[in-house]
């Protein structure tokens, strides 16, 4: 596949490395609460809150209200499973809310590879831009935190947007500001919806990061243009290396969740 004139990327989970950390992240907040919750073990209230959240954040219309305000989300969640084990600690919600939003914060770790492939593209006189769903507070943070704004010539996040992947508008509005033509452009992403078939619909070609390493879903209706496991192999000639120990870990939830 001949490189495109512009390159649009997904942030969380193709750039920034998200969703493995909420496991671990939540089950540090059970160990430090389970205490105050009336008997209820550790283990027990992980289960709960991985439950909750899973079926929380299966629904794509809680997903996009509850991207839009993660905090007002993670305390839904943490209520949403007291309920369910019939505890009434409603003055835990908040400091467990904010404990959990401090670890995940801290664990954020870019992916080894992925300033240099930026760089790389950049030194090919290729355009770049960057699309993110989620509020903006947070999705700026993550970006001013890792410096990324430098290497985008343009960047576009839901919640200052006003809708987000994987609306045609959404790919319509980054094409004209860089000023490229849809077949001129790809979309690397993980989100097989939003990041592939989104970008499709727009007549760009959706490239899939399989972070997993697991493959295509068998009974995926999505079929990416390219499937690739590290940005590295997006550069002529490259090819994967050894996977980072870090990389392919995911959680139960899809990378925007918590």
């Amino acid at each position: 596949m001949p490189l495109p004139r512009a390159v649009l990327f997904d942030m969380d989970d193709t750039i920034i490395e998200f969703a493995s950390s909420a496991g671990p992240c939540w089950k540090a907040v059970c160990d430090r609460f389970a205490p105050e919750c009336d008997g209820v073990t550790s283990e027990r209230l992980l289960a709960a809150l991985d439950a909750y959240r899973t079926w929380y954040w299966s629904d794509p219309e809680r997903h996009r209200v509850g991207r839009l305000d993660m905090a007002a989300a993670r305390c839904g969640v943490i209520a949403g499973a007291f309920r369910n084990l019939g505890l009434d600690r409603s003055a835990l919600i908040d400091p467990m809310a904010e404990a959990f939003a401090e670890a995940r914060a801290e664990a954020l770790r870019l992916f080894p590879e992925a300033i240099d492939v930026l760089r790389d593209l950049r030194s090919l006189s290729l355009r770049l831009a960057l699309i993110t769903n989620g509020e903006s507070g947070e999705q700026r943070a993550k970006i001013e935190r890792f410096s990324l704004a430098p290497h985008f010539d343009c960047i576009l996040v839901e919640g200052e947007f006003g809708v987000g992947k994987p609306d045609a508008r959404v790919y319509r509005h980054v094409l004209d500001r860089l000023g490229i033509e849809s077949a001129d452009a790809w979309m690397v992403g993980d989100n097989l919806e939003w990041d592939v078939w989104g970008a499709q619909q727009a007549g760009v070609r959706g490239i899939w990061r399989d972070v997993s390493g697991t493959g295509l879903p068998p009974t995926s209706p999505v079929q990416p243009d390219r499937i690739i496991r590290s940005l590295r192999e997006l550069i002529p000639g490259r090819s994967a290396p050894c996977a980072d120990p870090r990389e392919g870990e995911v959680g139960p939830d899809d990378g925007h969740s918590i």
